[in-house]
């Protein structure tokens, strides 16, 4: 009987999740992964924390000077700049076998950081769906992720990497559910919030808001016009795209300063804000300007409402 590859090199995107308890599982994974990418001439980029680049690299001996390394505390600290660094590397490739590994999710993320790692994980899946011979290893670490992180991983991902077995996911959701408005609200801001109804003749009453609002929290002054410039886009796209006005609320917590703008719109890109725009593209710019100067950004959008939370560490 022939023997069908699990992933032929014919096939698009491969979205692999390696399943690990300890560090030699993990090396033992990510090695074969990336050496067979290497003996088969493929280009190879692993992102993963700086630590286990460093182990990775020692491992690989005189086959590391062929991979291409970058620190995911750096590219994936907001999970929504993950995807760009990824079409990088693919557009830079066109054409060729390529192969990454990606760690966006370990023990410690905060809770925000790791439900939106969660989508993430999912929407790459709809992002590189038509790119062929693309194969991405995401590991995680069951021994200290909670159960219900492991069971999404089954969910995003194609193809299961545990125990030195490779199969394929039964539980995988496929491409229309990712593709799927995400409306799953999120937690209410508290009753104490700063709050501002703003329309196109109020948003410099914005600006000055969240300028008073960074400069109370002792944000520093780059990082303060960051955010006025991340509120500013995204209130602005309120006023053009979602009906006109919006609502502003503004507070902070023990890890976070959170802007959050509510309209009547609809976002119906899931992809939103995870794309460089075009120069001759007329939106979209907003999300992703907001991506680039904050730290998270989290976005829900039904048929009649938007909202968009942006997160700034305090320090």
């Amino acid at each position: 009987m022939t023997m069908v590859p699990l992933h032929p090199q014919e096939d698009p995107f491969s979205h692999e999740a390696l399943l690990y308890e300890t560090p030699d599982e993990f090396l033992a994974g990510t090695l074969a992964f990336v050496r067979d990418g290497v003996a088969g001439g493929e280009p190879v980029l692993v992102v993963l924390a700086a630590e286990k680049n460093e182990r990775l690299r020692d491992a690989l001996g005189a086959d590391a000077g062929s991979v291409l390394f970058a620190d995911m505390a750096e590219v994936g600290a907001n999970p929504a700049r993950i995807i760009p660094a990824w079409h990088d590397f693919v557009d830079e490739h066109l054409g060729r076998p390529i192969r990454g590994i990606g760690e966006p999710i370990w023990p410690g993320r905060a809770e925000p950081e790791l439900v939106e790692s969660q989508r993430h994980e999912s929407l790459l899946n709809l992002a590189f769906a038509d790119t062929p011979s693309f194969r991405l290893l995401c590991p995680y670490d069951v021994s200290a992720l909670h159960d219900s992180v492991i069971d999404e991983a089954h969910r995003s991902h194609t193809l299961v990497h545990e125990g030195g077995v490779e199969r394929r996911s039964d539980r995988y959701r496929g491409l229309s559910e990712f593709a799927a408005p995400f409306d799953e609200p999120l937690a209410d801001a508290p009753a104490t919030a700063r709050e501002l109804t703003f329309d196109a003749g109020s948003l410099g009453d914005a600006r000055r808001v969240v300028a008073d609002f960074a400069a109370e929290a002792g944000l520093p002054g780059m990082r303060a016009a960051d955010l006025v410039t991340a509120v500013n886009e995204v209130a602005t796209n309120s006023v053009r795209y979602g009906g006109g006005a919006g609502v502003l609320k503004l507070w902070t917590d023990a890890e976070w300063l959170l802007c959050e703008i509510a309209d009547g719109g609809w976002i119906a890109d899931p992809l939103v804000g995870r794309r460089p725009p075009r120069l001759d593209q007329h939106s979209g710019r907003g999300l992703w300007i907001a991506n680039q100067v904050c730290d998270l950004v989290q976005v829900r959008s039904s048929a009649d409402r938007t909202v968009v939370r942006l997160h700034l560490r305090r320090d």
